[in-house]
């Protein structure tokens, strides 16, 4: 079964810098559609913490605002976007984030 990864854009708040109310409603969330996508969530993944990117001339710049990921299965892209459906990450639909969705490939030996 194909592997899709889930990477979460935008600047989300640190979880500590939360009440204990509003870090228990963001998990709740997140625990009702982990419980959605059940088995098929193979990874859940992890947030990204302080990042750099390493250009090809050996500096260094800003990271993009990428703040996570996880990792499905699912027998198609449509498939894995309708995985997305009710994704907590997107339910201030503010347009402030997005989760891009990537199709994981076979490394050709």
């Amino acid at each position: 079964m194909p592997r899709f990864m889930l990477v979460y854009k935008g600047d989300a708040t640190d979880m500590s810098d939360m009440t204990e109310e509003e870090a228990g409603g963001v998990m709740a969330k997140w625990g009702a559609w982990m419980q959605k996508v059940g088995s098929a969530l193979t990874d859940i993944g992890s947030p990204f913490g302080p990042s750099t990117s390493l250009v090809d001339d050996g500096s260094t710049d800003m990271a993009a605002s990428l703040t996570g990921y996880s990792i499905v299965e699912a027998a198609s892209m449509n498939d894995a976007l309708a995985l997305a459906d009710g994704h907590p990450y997107l339910s201030e639909g503010k347009g402030d984030f997005a989760i891009d969705i990537y199709e994981m490939m076979p490394v050709p030996v």
